[in-house]
């Protein structure tokens, strides 16, 4: 074969036509399912929150007894008894949980020494 046989070789093979190659895109992941949150119960929130501020109603007393309640601690026990007056339970909630907890934190606060 000399060189045009070459050359016209090279031009065909360069014409041929190939067939185009399907590539498959990545299909996306598909959304993940809306979960709708369960409305609480309002009559176990509510005795949750009656719960809640008897324990609290406990922890500020212990602490008053021992003489270490903090103001916060007697003001978000307050705010509880009138969130549960009001039936908002969620208030109360959260009232009383801070409530205990300031009561608590007077009570380990007896464990440090006093200030010189």
């Amino acid at each position: 074969m000399g060189r045009l046989g070459f050359a016209a070789t090279a031009l065909v093979s360069a014409c041929a036509v190939q067939e185009p190659q399907v590539v498959e895109q990545p299909k996306p992941a598909p959304a993940p399912p809306v979960v709708v949150a369960p409305q609480p119960d309002p009559n176990a929130l509510a005795e949750e929150a009656k719960a809640l501020l008897a324990q609290a109603e406990t922890d500020v007393q212990r602490a008053r007894a021992k003489r270490a309640l903090w103001q916060k601690a007697w003001e978000d026990l307050l705010a509880s008894r009138q969130a549960v007056a009001e039936k908002d339970h969620a208030r109360a909630i959260r009232h009383a949980k801070r409530a205990s907890e300031f009561a608590q934190l007077g009570l380990e606060q007896l464990a440090y020494p006093a200030v010189k």
